[in-house]
């Protein structure tokens, strides 16, 4: 059945991304002279995300049909292929962010906007040679698993399952603004109806079909990212005739050769710097991601999974340049996407290029990838983009919430409070109403926070899950000397730290909460993020907290870490999901 479904959706897929490419090919003429997207209602995309919510509702109901253990509801009874799992994770992966965001970014500031795809690409790796395989080896469904494995259970997973939370929080907060704001757009629908919507599906994907229902979610939202990206991208690459010199050409005679280099989005070396560290090390730090390597087999199939999902995220970011800049060249001069008129920009700058506040697109510059879908491809693939960058946000809040709930309801429901004594039906019966709960919760704060810039909240995630999880996961992995009180005294300075600091920045500080107005103070921390000096003095207090520790409990810990080891490196002892 799987395999039957995987072959049927990969078909439908590539039959109608060809069939796209074919209407389009037809008629260039008419892609390229293509009008702009009366506002109101976008009936194609609201069609083609009818029938992507009916085919993902059916999924639920299969998988509902087979999700009977905790195993089967956390880890989809281990039963994913390590290819399946790979395109799982590029689709929990490659959210509205990437999609919209980076392409938005490199719209705005050219070259400096793949700081955000070289970032979030090169997480891989440390996560297919450092990660993936202890993981999968040590763990049973989150990575709390693993950090108390030799250490005391009860205060490491409190910890782990905080930092888990956090993350979940703030980055479902950044999807269902993302969300509310891209179907009120493109759907007619008021704000606050879109953001219930979202939460209503991804609660009842999550409530009955647990993992094996968001895994087909997310492969068949990957199959349609991967697809409609990809022959925008190549559509951008035919109009300039395959040329990416000519592309690069036409970007710089509209918005002059500074789009070409550095400084357009980060000013600073720190602030680039640390950027990159939270994207890097964040990416190892995800909960929702890192849940994805138990639903495998073995750690075999735990590694396919990386391998799989490099190739396929990093092929995206590749994409998403090219889009970006076929915004840029396709846009920037064209009134009928522009926010302010035509004769006005051209009139401020007489002699040469615009610049980006000049070009400002409708409904703001993560708008990009969507008006390009217009431009190439007409109202058909602009329906068909629109529904996609909807499902993206479903995949992903899917994920999340799949994420918090088996934080609330195996770290801290089953192992904390209920001292190991639950059983798997408890376990499931908290899990779904945890599901239930985050959702409202999601719902909630997606309405609040309307109206408030969510960027850094995305940012946030990630630096919290760099400054707090990663530590703990390395640590507690490859280094002896760890023990209790190091992991939860400096993974608890990591988080807080990231969050203050975060807090106190210009990006919140000023841009957000205009506190600079307020009371007459630049933003006390001047860096874009913190997460190099919040995940620094998480290793190092880690470091200092259990050097120091001199109880007998900090020896047990440091003797066990030999059997540790050897089982993270071999496998041997390591039992698959399904068993667990």
């Amino acid at each position: 059945m799987t395999r039957i479904a995987h072959i049927l959706v990969l078909a439908g897929v590539a039959a109608g991304t060809f069939a796209l490419a074919a209407s389009t090919l037809a008629d260039p003429a008419a892609a390229q002279a293509a009008p702009a997207p009366a506002p109101g209602i976008n009936f194609t995309a609201i069609a083609m995300f009818l029938a992507f919510v009916s085919l993902t509702l059916v999924i639920t109901y299969w998988a509902a049909r087979r999700t009977r253990s905790a195993a089967d509801f956390y880890a989809a009874g281990g039963g994913i292929t390590g290819f399946q799992n790979g395109l799982a994770i590029a689709g929990d992966y490659m959210s509205a962010a990437s999609f919209l965001g980076i392409s938005g970014l490199v719209y705005a500031s050219g070259y400096d906007g793949l700081v955000y795809s070289v970032g979030w690409l090169v997480g891989w790796p440390i996560i297919l040679f450092l990660v993936a395989e202890p993981l999968r080896n040590l763990g049973k469904y989150t990575f709390a698993d693993v950090a108390s494995y030799r250490l005391q259970a009860r205060p490491v997973r409190i910890f782990a399952a905080s930092g888990s939370i956090a993350t979940v929080i703030f980055y479902l907060i950044a999807q269902m603004v993302g969300a509310g704001t891209l179907i009120q757009v493109l759907f007619g629908l008021d704000y606050w109806m879109a953001v219930i919507i979202v939460g209503v599906l991804i609660v009842f994907y999550v409530t009955f079909g647990g993992m094996l229902a968001t895994t087909w979610v997310q492969i068949i939202k990957a199959v349609l990212l991967l697809g409609g990206a990809s022959f925008m991208a190549l559509m951008v690459l035919w109009t300039f005739g395959f040329n990416p010199v000519r592309l690069f050409e036409r970007a710089v005679d509209i918005r002059g050769a500074a789009v070409m280099g550095p400084g357009g989005l980060i000013t600073d070396p720190i602030s680039a710097i640390s950027t990159g560290v939270a994207l890097m090390f964040g990416t190892a730090g995800l909960p929702h991601i890192l849940m994805r390597f138990f639903t495998v087999r073995d750690a075999q199939a735990a590694r396919k999974s990386v391998f799989y999902a490099t190739g396929f995220i990093g092929y995206f970011y590749i994409l998403t340049f090219i889009i970006g800049f076929g915004a840029m060249a396709l846009l920037s001069l064209n009134p009928d996407y522009l926010a302010q008129p035509i004769a006005q920009m051209l009139a401020a700058n007489p002699q040469g290029a615009v610049t980006a506040a000049q070009t400002t697109l409708r409904g703001t510059n993560n708008m990009a990838a969507i008006h390009l879908a217009h431009v190439v491809g007409g109202d058909l693939f602009l329906g068909f983009i629109s529904a996609v960058a909807f499902a993206t946000i479903l995949a992903v809040v899917s994920g999340l919430t799949l994420a918090g709930a088996a934080a609330i309801s195996h770290d801290l429901y089953a192992s904390v409070f209920a001292r190991g004594r639950a059983t798997e039906a408890d376990e499931i019966r908290v899990s779904r109403i945890a599901t239930v709960v985050l959702g409202v919760i999601a719902i909630l704060l997606g309405i609040a926070f309307q109206r408030i810039n969510v960027a850094f909240m995305v940012m946030l995630a990630f630096t919290i899950a760099c400054s707090a999880n990663f530590p703990l996961i390395m640590l507690s992995m490859f280094w002896r000397g760890l023990t209790t009180r190091g992991a939860v005294v400096g993974g608890s300075l990591g988080l807080v730290s990231a969050v203050v600091l975060t807090l106190l920045s210009p990006g919140v500080w000023t841009a957000t909460l205009g506190l600079d107005q307020v009371f007459g103070i630049a933003a006390p921390f001047p860096y874009a993020t913190p997460a190099l000096f919040s995940t620094v003095l998480a290793f190092a207090a880690t470091w200092l907290f259990s050097v120091t520790d001199g109880s007998e409990t900090a020896r047990r810990e440091r003797a066990a870490f030999e059997a540790q080891f050897v089982r993270s490196a071999t496998g041997i002892g390591a039992a698959g999901a399904a068993a667990h």
